[in-house]
């Protein structure tokens, strides 16, 4: 989907804003958390699968901290969970912990796992969807790479803001779904809708309400936007919404 110019403009003047606030977001989801040696590294976030069947999450870098989630190697559709990790920590013990975006309620929630669970793989890419001006951008070394205008969710049923990544890609059967779509860690207020609420990111059948608040708190955006984000993000690339 191409912008007008005078979007186009508008979005170019709020780009380093934009860029400026996911920076902003990433070293405050890499401060110190815990009674471990939690320290930010330039080489993080990353994407991860996980190695073992079962993988613990805890609320802190410690074996006798509470577990909050228990992961599966393989996600009910038999593809590999996929983590997002945003920093890591070593405890008293030299164990090797790394901190998790974690993809549960309530939004926002970190959790500790042992590296030697998983193996990651570097993040080129980010997203960044803005309610306030209804569009979407992929960012790349700090600059816009695509831009699009979306439909987000209406009043009462608001995109929730944070910062989230996308947990799974598919083809919809459901053509209200579009061409292609993105499940991510983010929830919204309807916990009885299918996934337990789960936002998603996806293609439209009705391209005529894009830029409009409409959705129950899915991103719309056009289906060549959204194959688009096919070829550019998948599972594991950060998504920060900012009212």
């Amino acid at each position: 989907m191409h912008l007008s110019n005078k979007t186009a403009r508008r979005l170019r003047t709020k780009a380093p804003v934009l860029t400026i606030a996911c920076l902003a977001g990433l070293v405050a989801a890499l401060a110190p958390a815990g009674s471990a040696s939690a320290k930010p590294h330039a080489k993080y976030p990353k994407a991860g699968v996980i190695l073992w069947t079962k993988l613990a999450a805890h609320s802190r870098p410690s074996r006798s901290s509470p577990t909050i989630k228990v992961f599966s190697q393989f996600r009910s559709d038999f593809r590999p969970t996929t983590l997002l990790v945003l920093g890591e920590s070593t405890d008293a013990k030299s164990l090797r912990w790394l901190k998790l975006s974690m993809p549960m309620r309530p939004n926002g929630r970190i959790g500790w796992v042992k590296a030697a669970a998983v193996q990651m793989r570097p993040v080129r890419r980010s997203i960044v969807v803005d309610l306030s001006s209804r569009t979407l951008r992929i960012l790349q070394g700090g600059k816009t790479r695509f831009a699009t205008r979306v439909a987000v969710g209406r009043r009462g049923l608001e995109t929730p803001t944070g910062n989230y990544y996308l947990t799974a890609t598919f083809k919809p059967k459901e053509r209200f779904l579009g061409a292609f779509a993105f499940e991510t860690s983010a929830y919204s207020k309807l916990s009885e809708w299918p996934g337990g609420g789960v936002v998603g990111l996806h293609g439209t059948s009705m391209p005529w309400l894009l830029g409009q608040a409409v959705s129950h708190g899915c991103v719309r955006m056009s289906n060549a936007a959204a194959l688009m984000l096919k070829r550019l993000t998948p599972a594991g690339t950060p998504l920060r919404i900012i009212a």
